[in-house]
This record gives structure tokens, C-alpha cells and sequence, in this order.
């Protein structure tokens, strides 16, 4: 449920009381009523007075009441503000150890490493984990190399920003000696090198040589026109089946997961946003009404290269999917931005 009333400012009794219910629901998905609120350790006041507040709470749209004889549950209006007070959040050191191990340890080409830091994401959180990777053209190309394979047939291999490395195999008009392949590949990086493939490049300069500059038309092409689009890792979709009871729910979130352009779209409109969490229709995707992201962008060459994200239900652990979000982004961006 989501309540449409403006912002009101809490004094510190309702958001202690507001915080208290919010980590109960949290926790046991129950209406909390003021007994439970009261054993909090924030909340020092008689039941009558926490009866009222609550009241207060739901008629200002933070809380909603099933029915009733029943305690109260958050609305969007309640997790946001209990989100936005939350303030800086740490993961705690046992997982923190974790984290650190899993990058010094984490090798292998960045699809396999991205992948890997889904299941990493997801094992910490318990929630479904995405990585979003911008793909090769929003990386810089480092290196272009030309190595002969046969008289008439190169290897061209190009690493980008993040260390990987692409390999094609292009036929020339002639043979080419020493010197012509030195001339091919100086005119190549001057092209192509320090600069991105999204980005408007200009054609590479003639050599005088038609043979050579076909060759290099050809070779630039490649390279241009065969970068990989966005690629999305997603780990713990079985975490989907225990977060929501409502079958309908999990086959309409597993729906939206499997649609790899719309989940890169949702990622990127939180981010564009300015947001780190969506809850409910925040995330502007009305199958996910129920779900909340958590979404950090990672960073190669100080240019946003893709982004991680947490997606559970409304009720998930903030405080922790945060830390988690968090920590393990700025991980893989150190570990990506090595050389």
C-alpha cells in the first residue's frame, strides 16, 4: 500500500517509534502493535502513548492497519523515511573480511568476474543480485597490437580499460612486412587508443598506401562495430520464491528479471534519478510495486562502466543491503581500475 499524502516533518518520538515498527515488520513480516514497539530499546513511553502515536503515524500516511484488532505496517512513505534517516551504514566484520578476500582472490576475464560478484552480492544480501555491465564501448581502449599469423593474415588484439582483452583475425590485400604492419598499427592507436567506442571518433588518417589503408579501414571497422552491448549478470533468483508469498508476485518479478533491457533501464533510471533505493512504485515499474532496489554504480577510468543492484521486497534489510551494496561496489571498482 502506498499512501499519497505530502511530507511531514516527525519530531523524534514518532521517528523512534516509526524506526521501531519498520525494523519489526521488518523481521517478522507481522502488523507490529505497541507492545512489540515498546520493548524497543529507542522507545522508553507507556503503551497508551505509543497507541497514540501510532494513530498519528497512519493518519499522516508513514503507517496503514490491515484491520482493525491489528498492529500497523509500514507504507512506502514509512520505508523512505526510515531509509533516508538511516545515515552512514557498514557491513559488519565478519562480512566485511569476506568481501575483502573474495577481490583479493577474484581473477579471470571481467564477464567471469562479474558473474562472480552477482553470487557474491546475492550470498551476502539473501536477495536476487544484478550487475550490469555498459559493455566493451563504454570502456577506454588501452592497446591495439597487430601480430602476424600467416603472410596475408594478422591478429589484431586490443585490451581495454578494465584489462580485457579481444582477439580478431582480419585477412589483408598483401602480405605485409615489418614495416607495413608497424605503419598499420601506428595509424590504429592513434585512432583508437585512450578513447572509447561510444564515443564520435574520427576516421583514421590516410597512409598514402591504398592497400594499407583498406586494411586499416577494415581493421578499425572490427573493432568499432564489434563491441558487446549491455550484458547483465543476475544471481539468487531462488531468493524471489522466499521473499514475496503471492505466486502471482514471484512469476511477475522472475518475469521482469528474465528482460535484460528492462532491468538495465530500471537500474539506470534510479541512478539518473540521483536515487541509491527505490521502494514500491519509486521504481517505476508497476510489476515491482512490491520490491525495493538498492543500486550503486561502479567506476573504470573514472567513467561509470556499469552498475550493482539488491532487488527484494518492500520489507528487505536496508541497513544491510546498503553496506552490501556499497562495499562490494567499490570493491570491483579497485579490482577493475588495477593495471
Amino acid at each position: 500500500m502506498c499512501s499519497k499524502i505530502g511530507p511531514t516533518v516527525l519530531d523524534d518520538r514518532k521517528a523512534a517509534i516509526l524506526s521501531a515498527i519498520v525494523g519489526e515488520y521488518i523481521e517478522t513480516a507481522q502488523p507490529v502493535g505497541s507492545g512489540a514497539v515498546r520493548k524497543s530499546a529507542y522507545v522508553d513511553v507507556s503503551a497508551a502513548t505509543i497507541r497514540n502515536e501510532m494513530a498519528s503515524l497512519e493518519t499522516d500516511g508513514y503507517l496503514w492497519q490491515p484491520h482493525t484488532s491489528a498492529g500497523r505496517v509500514p507504507t512506502e512513505k514509512g520505508y523512505r523515511h526510515f531509509v533516508d534517516k538511516l545515515g552512514e551504514v557498514t557491513l559488519d566484520g565478519s562480512k566485511s573480511q569476506a568481501v575483502a578476500e573474495f577481490f583479493h582472490t577474484m581473477e579471470g576475464q571481467i564477464e567471469g568476474r562479474l558473474q562472480q560478484t552477482a553470487g557474491l552480492l546475492s550470498n551476502l544480501t539473501k536477495y536476487t543480485a544484478v550487475v550490469v555491465d555498459l559493455g566493451a564501448s563504454a570502456r577506454q581502449i588501452k592497446s591495439v597490437q597487430l601480430v602476424r599469423l600467416a603472410p596475408a593474415t594478422l591478429l589484431v588484439v586490443v585490451v581495454d580499460s578494465t584489462g580485457e582483452v579481444y582477439r580478431h583475425s582480419v585477412e589483408s590485400d598483401t602480405d605485409l612486412d615489418d614495416d607495413g604492419i608497424e605503419s598499420v598499427q601506428s595509424v590504429l592507436r592513434a585512432a583508437l587508443e585512450d578513447h572509447r567506442l561510444d564515443e564520435k571518433l574520427a576516421e583514421p588518417s590516410s597512409t598514402g598506401n591504398p592497400l594499407h589503408d583498406r586494411l586499416i579501414a577494415a581493421v578499425f571497422e572490427l573493432i568499432v562495430g564489434g563491441h558487446d552491448d549491455d550484458r547483465v549478470y543476475v544471481n539468487g533468483t531462488s531468493n524471489v520464491a522466499q521473499s514475496f508469498e503471492a505466486v502471482e508476485s514471484v512469476r511477475q518479478v522472475l518475469t521482469i528479471l528474465e528482460q535484460q533491457l528492462l532491468v538495465v533501464k530500471l537500474i539506470s533510471d534510479v541512478l539518473d534519478r540521483g536515487m541509491r533505493v527505490a521502494i514500491g512504485t519509486e521504481t517505476g515499474v508497476e510489476p515491482l510495486e512490491e520490491c525495493s532496489v538498492v543500486v550503486s554504480p561502479y567506476r573504470v577510468d573514472g567513467e561509470v562502466s556499469g552498475s550493482i543492484a539488491v532487488l527484494g521486497p518492500t520489507r528487505m534489510h536496508y541497513r544491510e543491503s546498503l553496506a552490501a551494496v556499497t562495499m562490494v561496489s567499490r570493491q570491483l571498482e579497485q579490482r577493475l581500475n588495477e593495471r
